[in-house]
C-alpha cells in the first residue's frame, strides 16, 4: 500500500517553473507568508532515485550552520570515524638527572578539544621522563595552521561570545576564557578558572543590599583590546545574595592560555620552569617525548552537528586542509579540500557550492538543497543510523531538542538546523509512518525567515512524518 500511496503523491503534483510539489504538501504551505521564490524543498526516500518534491532544489542559497554537514562529512569520509588530533612533546637538548636542559617543544595539531581537562595526562606522561626541572623555553608549533590573529571572527554584535571564537593550531579550552563573579558580603570576587594572566581584570562592581533580580542579578561586562593584551571590566550593582556568576568569554590567544595553564600545573606538580613562551616551528633535531591524543572524529562530528558548535567546525576544516594541502592551512584551503572530497562522490552540483569558514557564519557561502540532499542520501546508503545518529534528534537532543516535544516527529528525525539573520534552514531526515526513511531539506533565504521559516519547515517536515 505503501508504494501506492507514494506513487499517487509522485503523480499529484503541482507543477512550476521552480520545481514540483505534491498538491497535498502545495496546500498546507501556500498560505504562509513567505515567497516561494525564497525557499527550496527538497524530499526523496533514501535509495529512490525520484524526488517526492524538488521545489527550488538547484538554486544557491546562503546555508547558515547546514553547511556543517559538508564539513563533518568531509571529515568523515577524509578522515575516518576513529581519527585522533595528535599533540606532540618534544625537546632540544638532553635530559639529565631530572633535567630537561634544553626547551620544551609543543607541536600543535588542531585539536579542537584540547582543554584544561587533558592537562593531567599531560602532566603524568612529562613527569614518566623523571624531568623535574626545565632550564629552558616552552615552545609552541602552531604553523600547521595559516590563520587570522583575530580572536573573534566579528561576525555579529557578539563577537566576544564564544561562538565568535576563531581558530588556531594551539587550540585550549576552545578560546573561552571563564571567570567567575562572587559576592562576598561587602566585597565581590573574580577568580579565572586557570591561571592566565594573558588578559587584564577590572573590577569595579558595587555589592548592594536587596534581593538577586534584575538589575541587580548579574554584573556589567566590557572588553577592550589595548595592543595585544585584553582587559574586561565588571562593572554595576551585584546583590549580596546572588551565589556565583559564571561568564565566558573570547578575550586572548589559545596559546597563551594553554602556557598558562600548563605552566600552572608544572608548579603545582613541583617541576621548575623559569623560561617563557616562544612561537617558532619545531626544530629537526628535537627529540621526541609523547603525544596527547583527542577523543575520536566520531564524537567530535556529534558535538559539531548536535550543539553547532563553530569553532570545532573550523578547526575540522582547517585540518583537511592540512592533510590535502600540507602546513599553513588556510580557510581558503580548508574549502577546496571539503569540496574535493565530497566531488569524488559526485555530491556537489558542479559550480554552485562556496564554503567560507565551514561553521556557517557567513553570508557569501552558498549550497543548494541537491547538494545537501546528495550528501545526505550518501550518508545513509553508506553510514546508516550511525552517521544520522551524530544529527540532532527531534525533541531529544541538540539544536532541535525542544522542537517537536509534542509532535508526531518526536524521535523520528535527524536534523541539522541553520539560522542567521534571514536565513532559517534545516536538513536531515525523517521517517515516515510507514517506516520509510525521507531525506528533507528545506532552506528559507528571506527577510520574514525569523517570523515564518521554522513554521515552513515544521509544517514539511511533519506532512512527510504523517502521510508517507
Amino acid at each position: 500500500m505503501r508504494f501506492i500511496h507514494l506513487f499517487i503523491l509522485l503523480f499529484t503534483v503541482i507543477g512550476y517553473g521552480a520545481g514540483t510539489l505534491p498538491y497535498e504538501l502545495d496546500a498546507k504551505i501556500k498560505h504562509i507568508p513567505l515567497n516561494s521564490n525564497n525557499y527550496s524543498i527538497h524530499i526523496q526516500e533514501i535509495n529512490s532515485q525520484t524526488p517526492i518534491a524538488s521545489w527550488n532544489a538547484h538554486k544557491e542559497r546562503v546555508p547558515a550552520s547546514v553547511i556543517k554537514l559538508l564539513t563533518t562529512y568531509a571529515g568523515l569520509l577524509g578522515l575516518g570515524y576513529d581519527y585522533r588530533w595528535e599533540t606532540k612533546f618534544l625537546h632540544t637538548g638532553y635530559i639529565s638527572k631530572g633535567i630537561l636542559r634544553g626547551d620544551l617543544i609543543v607541536k600543535a595539531s588542531g585539536d579542537p578539544t584540547l582543554g584544561t581537562k587533558d592537562l593531567d595526562d599531560i602532566l603524568t606522561q612529562l613527569q614518566s621522563f623523571g624531568i623535574k626541572s626545565i632550564l629552558g623555553n616552552i615552545v609552541i608549533d602552531r604553523t600547521l595552521f595559516d590563520v587570522s590573529t583575530k580572536n573573534n571572527s566579528g561576525f555579529d554584535k557578539n563577537k566576544y561570545s564564544p561562538y565568535n571564537a576563531m581558530p588556531d593550531a594551539m587550540m585550549f579550552n576552545q578560546r573561552k576564557s571563564t571567570l567567575c563573579v562572587t559576592s562576598q558580603g561587602k566585597h565581590i570576587k573574580i577568580e579565572r578558572d586557570i591561571p592566565d594572566w594573558s588578559y587584564k581584570v577590572v573590577n569595579k562592581i558595587r555589592p548592594v543590599n536587596g534581593s538577586c533580580k534584575k538589575g541587580r542579578s548579574w554584573p556589567r561586562v566590557s572588553i577592550s583590546e589595548k595592543g595585544s593584551e585584553s582587559v574586561i571590566t565588571f562593572s554595576g550593582k551585584l546583590a549580596k545574595r546572588c551565589g556565583k556568576r559564571t561568564i565566558c568569554k573570547i578575550v586572548t590567544k589559545p596559546y597563551r592560555s594553554f602556557y598558562y595553564a600548563l605552566k600552572g600545573e608544572m608548579k603545582k606538580r613541583g617541576i621548575k620552569f623559569k623560561g617563557t613562551i616562544k612561537l617558532r616551528r619545531t626544530p629537526n633535531k628535537a627529540t621526541y617525548l609523547f603525544s596527547h591524543l583527542s577523543v575520536p572524529l566520531e564524537d567530535i562530528i556529534s558535538i559539531i552537528a548536535k550543539k553547532s558548535n563553530n569553532l570545532m567546525a573550523r578547526q575540522l576544516m582547517l585540518t583537511l586542509g592540512a592533510k590535502h594541502y600540507g602546513s599553513l592551512a588556510t580557510p581558503y584551503k580548508g574549502g577546496q579540500a571539503i569540496e574535493k572530497i565530497l566531488n569524488r562522490y559526485d555530491i556537489l552540483e558542479y559550480g554552485t557550492t562556496f564554503i567560507a569558514n565551514g561553521s556557517g557564519l557567513s553570508r557569501v557561502s552558498k549550497i543548494t538543497a541537491q547538494s545537501l540532499g546528495n550528501l545526505l542520501e550518501h550518508g545513509a546508503t553508506n553510514y546508516g543510523q550511525r552517521w544520522m545518529d551524530t544529527l540532532s534528534i527531534a525533541g531529544i537532543d541538540g539544536t532541535i531538542r525542544r522542537r517537536f516535544r509534542h509532535s508526531t516527529v518526536y524521535g523520528r528525525a535527524w536534523m541539522k538546523t541553520g539560522t542567521i539573520r534571514h536565513v532559517s534552514n534545516i536538513a536531515g531526515y525523517v521517517e515516515g509512518n510507514s517506516g520509510a526513511r525521507y531525506v528533507v531539506v528545506i532552506l528559507v533565504n528571506d527577510k520574514k525567515s525569523s517570523l515564518y521559516g521554522r513554521k515552513l519547515a515544521n509544517t514539511v517536515i511533519e506532512w512527510v512524518a504523517n502521510n508517507l
